[in-house]
């Protein structure tokens, strides 16, 4: 094994996620410094830089055609994030590592944000051991320096299988919900597509202290997604009809009408407003602006524990 192999700059940005930057040369680090330390305070007690000359009121209607019809069909989210992002101004972290997951910093109408979205690319986007690690280490981050937290949630699950299993995705998925539920920034969500189960608890979702949680029209937000739902709901009509094919859509449908859908959860108080697309990034820049002034104090401790 060569000696880049074992332990160079590249494994530990794609293996390990140790590091979370590699550059080409000197001068490219010393520019992705800069640029790093242009997001962040000089230190915790004050407020991260905000800049100005970026449009307050820009709409961005292609937002709209964004999704695609089919629910399983992938798109990258990463463009989603810099449709709405202030132009040139999304700086990803870890971007070769755990990347059903995406994490970075932008200014949206000039202020900082922490960015935390599911990557339907990748996986399907859901979270696994890396994933979680990966997005709760970076919410403590922002946390520790005063920066909001974003969060585009499209998630169908947590990864099934044994080597996730054995390897304690239960522990290392409780880091995530562990750092959602401490963070005292402020914290919005947007529901693009799947919020499904356990997962989207995880998410920062209103169970975990989300101060304003948005979805897109088509979201679907339930215990999980509608096909395999209906087939256990359902099985028995399913199994005895003639054509079990068309029932079984039938049955999809209806769930997908009656619960899978935002307005079901905005009525459960689990969403707060359902948006066109086009119009997330003014709502995005309103809800970072009303809470600049949030305060939030924890009962008094040595610390919490961390689920490691």
């Amino acid at each position: 094994v060569s000696a880049e192999e074992l332990g160079g700059a590249k494994s530990h940005n794609t293996k390990s996620g140790v590091a979370h930057f590699i550059a080409n040369s000197d001068e490219e680090t010393l520019d992705q410094v800069k640029r790093l330390l242009s997001y962040l305070p000089s230190n915790y007690t004050e407020k991260p830089p905000c800049t100005e000359g970026f449009s307050i009121n820009k709409f961005h209607p292609s937002l709209n055609e964004q999704m695609p019809e089919n629910p399983n069909k992938p798109y990258d989210v990463k463009t989603v994030i810099e449709t709405i992002a202030d132009h040139d101004s999304f700086m990803e972290v870890q971007p070769y590592f755990a990347k059903n997951i995406v994490t970075g910093f932008v200014r949206i109408g000039g202020m900082v944000a922490g960015v935390v979205a599911n990557q339907p690319k990748h996986l399907a986007g859901t979270l696994d051991i890396d994933a979680s690690d990966k997005a709760a280490r970076f919410i403590r981050f922002c946390d520790a320096f005063q920066i909001p937290l974003v969060t585009f949630i499209d998630v169908p699950g947590f990864l099934p299988g044994i080597q996730q299993e054995y390897g304690g995705i239960i522990r290392h998925g409780a880091k995530l919900l562990y750092a959602y539920s401490e963070a005292t920034v402020p914290k919005i969500s947007v529901i693009l597509r799947k919020a499904y189960g356990g997962s989207y608890v995880a998410m920062s979702s209103k169970s975990l202290g989300a101060d304003l949680v948005l979805a897109w029209p088509n979201a679907e937000v339930a215990v999980m997604g509608p096909a395999g739902a209906a087939n256990i709901i359902f099985r028995k009509e399913i199994e005895a009809a003639d054509q079990p094919a068309t029932v079984r859509q039938e049955k999809v449908d209806l769930y997908r009408e009656t619960v899978a859908n935002p307005y079901v959860a905005a009525q459960r108080g689990m969403v707060d407003d359902i948006i066109e697309p086009q119009y997330t990034r003014q709502r995005l820049i309103s809800a970072l602006d009303m809470l600049q002034t949030k305060q939030e104090k924890h009962p008094a401790k040595k610390h919490g524990n961390c689920p490691l």
